[in-house]
């Protein structure tokens, strides 16, 4: 036992001095050792606290650093520009730097960072799906099969040109709207969290500048749809300018009326499209009567009113979730004015995409097999337009509504192109051939071959002939026709 005891001691005390009681306190903030504690209990250690006069503790140190900074923050602005800026500081670079710098970035000019600007004026997503929404219609339109013969093509076809000029006027059309939206309240954009950076409300453009780009954005668009597609087009895309800049904006501050007004410039992109595709093959002038006022304008007009009713279900579920801020800024909305009546129209216009689906069909614009395939597309949709009627957008019942429409609407325009009304079977024709065009040929290839022989008997006699109908109406010609194949 003795030995144990001995062992857990240092050498210089013996067993009986280490054990015997001190009455001397410890003082906090030292380190004792064992071996200090005997020769000299209760002192400090000298190997801890420094007798250097220069010392200076930690948390001192962390103090100068601390204000140092404060200090090299204060004149960052005019170190960094300067000459002798980074010789003025003797650390490394302050902790704001990134946003020091971006700052000043700002002010900079350069084109590639104007036409960021600019592009953003325009609202590039929503111009994006104008553009489509105008694209659909146009490759939906039925082309009469009596065109194809007289091109001289397999199956009949749309322009490209035609497209190109539609494309590019419907998105400047689009892009000076959305100019001049965001021209007439940059006050109240301000105020939402969805349009607060905006370059006009952030004052990285001047008004004059947008308006600028809104006006040459608005001649280009109507005069490349005027000269390029046809006057009706034209003027579509310059009322749509005036209903969404003239009416609908002003409107927001007014009456909860203007998402039907906003419903209605969504609906005219698709009368675009198709009457872009109807004027090629219109027989008289090109008329809007001509274009959009006939039987066959029916599928335009389904087309147009899917992307009306499209808008409510999309817009409702939007609105509600910043409702707020939509209250904030003053502009009457259904989702805080009255929830509940917001829930039911949501619900109301999704349950519209049945017929407008089923009418498509009928008008001959798709196959049968649309109204069977869009089906889950639409139940889907009305089911949570159901559970947001339901729970009037609580319980995460408008986020799932809001993204059930921004599947919905390319899910249905896919559905449609794919079903096109005889798409399928001219693709079959022209893959494997059709037994009563291979007739039709055939009497064209010898009716070609009876022309140049009439033609070389025509020679023959030292005749000019003109016409294959001259050379069959003229008896004398047919007698000494008959005589030289005599002769033969």
């Amino acid at each position: 036992m003795s030995k144990l005891s001995t062992r857990s001691f240092s050498r210089a005390a013996p067993p009986r001095q280490a054990l015997r009681p001190t009455s001397t306190r410890l003082k906090a903030g030292y380190f004792i050792s064992n071996d200090l504690s005997i020769r000299n209990p209760g002192g400090p250690s000298q190997d801890v606290k420094s007798t250097d006069p220069d010392y200076i503790p930690p948390h001192r140190r962390r103090q100068q650093q601390k204000k140092r900074r404060q200090q090299d923050e204060a004149s960052s602005s005019s170190q960094i520009g300067g000459a002798g800026g980074a010789a003025a500081t003797e650390d490394i670079l302050p902790d704001n730097a990134s946003s020091i710098l971006t700052t000043q970035s700002t002010k900079q000019t350069s084109f590639r960072r104007q036409l960021s600007l600019y592009l953003s004026l325009s609202k590039p997503r929503l111009t994006v799906l104008v553009v489509l929404t105008a694209m659909a219609p146009y490759a939906l339109y039925p082309v009469p099969d009596f065109i194809s013969p007289s091109l001289g093509l397999d199956t009949p076809s749309l322009s490209p040109l035609t497209l190109a000029f539609l494309t590019t006027g419907t998105a400047l059309c689009s892009a000076s709207a959305n100019a001049l939206n965001m021209l007439y309240e940059p006050s109240w954009d301000a105020i939402m969290s969805r349009t607060r950076n905006r370059p006009l409300v952030r004052g990285l453009l001047s008004q004059r500048k947008a308006l600028a780009f809104a006006v040459l954005t608005a001649l280009a668009g109507v005069g490349s749809l005027y000269f390029g597609v046809n006057p009706t087009v034209a003027f579509l895309g310059a009322a749509n300018i005036a209903l969404y800049a003239g009416v609908y904006t002003p409107l927001k501050r007014v009456s909860w009326l203007n998402t039907w007004v906003g419903a209605v410039v969504g609906g005219i992109p698709p009368l675009m499209g198709w009457a872009a595709a109807a004027g090629e093959y219109a027989t008289g002038e090109g008329t809007f009567q001509e274009l959009l006022l006939t039987p066959q304008a029916v599928g335009g007009w389904l087309l147009a009113a899917l992307l009306f009713a499209w808008q409510f279900p999309h817009f409702m579920a939007l609105s509600w979730s910043i409702r707020d801020e939509y209250r904030a800024a003053g502009h009457q909305m259904l989702c805080w004015i009255n929830p509940a009546r917001n829930a039911r129209v949501a619900l109301r216009y999704s349950i519209a995409f049945f017929p407008i689906c089923v009418g498509l069909c009928a008008a001959g614009v798709t196959e049968w097999s649309f109204a069977v395939t869009s089906l889950p597309v639409n139940i889907w949709l009305v089911r949570q337009a159901v559970r947001f009627h339901r729970h009037e957008g609580f319980k995460g019942s408008a986020r799932g509504l809001f993204w059930a429409s921004v599947w919905h609407l390319p899910a249905i325009m896919v559905l449609a192109l794919v079903q096109k009304k005889d798409m399928w079977s001219r693709v079959w024709r022209s893959v494997v051939g059709d037994p009563a065009l291979d007739e039709e040929d055939e009497d064209e290839i010898s009716t070609t071959t009876t022309m140049n022989k009439v033609n070389e008997k025509c020679k023959r006699v030292k005749m000019t002939t003109y016409s294959l109908d001259w050379c069959v109406s003229n008896k004398k010609f047919q007698g000494k026709m008959e005589y030289t194949q005599h002769e033969s």
